[in-house]
């Protein structure tokens, strides 16, 4: 199959907008986001290992807990009736609707993390990065790609427990995601998971 983007094999890390070495060095908020099956969360648990002390947002969900989860620590678990509020009342930094479920990301706990000077990643989809880019412009974005559109197609059916039409729906999903690379301030290729977290940690001005 081949790429809906120009990538073909692993290039080297390119920034596509905001560029990290400006004199600003106040930590700010950075989101990873990126195609389905990229290894975004590989990443970050890679990131969060070496270095525990960067600050992880928890999402808000109206999914229920799975077994060993707690609340607060890999969500905030919160019914319909609770997003709803969390919703109108403008305290989420955004939001998505996937699976049947609702995600968000609640506002005040960044802002108050980076008021206190301290770096803040987000880890989240492309419609959540989009809603970031437009309540906080001043955010930089990173796009974590895969080495070539084989290796994620690779990633994204290699379980083989999904049915053809299940894979091809993923498989297109991916075909957006990747498209939208362009709309992000820096590009990474995750060829390393340790180079990757690396570059992430350098981004996001930890020292």
């Amino acid at each position: 199959m081949s790429s809906p983007v120009s990538r073909g094999a692993a290039r080297p890390l390119a920034s596509q907008g905001a560029d990290p070495a400006l004199p600003d060095r106040r930590p700010r908020l950075t989101v990873l986001s990126g195609p389905s099956g990229v290894g975004k969360s590989t990443v970050v648990a890679h990131l969060r290992t070496v270095h525990p002390d960067v600050w992880l947002s928890v999402s808000a969900t109206t999914r229920k807990p799975r077994p060993g989860e707690q609340h607060g620590v890999q969500y905030y678990f919160v019914d319909d009736d609770e997003f709803d509020k969390l919703v109108a009342n403008g305290e989420l930094l955004e939001w998505a609707e996937f699976a049947g479920n609702r995600y968000g990301t609640p506002r005040a706990a960044v802002l108050d993390k980076l008021g206190a000077g301290e770096p803040v990643l987000l880890e989240i989809d492309l419609q959540g990065a989009r809603l970031v880019r437009e309540s906080m412009p001043e955010a930089r974005l990173v796009f974590l790609a895969p080495p070539s559109w084989e290796e994620l197609v690779r990633r994204l059916t290699g379980r083989g427990t999904e049915s053809p039409e299940v894979i091809e729906e993923r498989l297109a999903a991916a075909r957006v995601e990747l498209a939208a690379e362009a709309e992000f301030d820096m590009t990474l290729v995750n060829t390393s998971v340790e180079a990757v977290a690396r570059e992430l940690l350098a981004l996001m001005e930890v020292d």
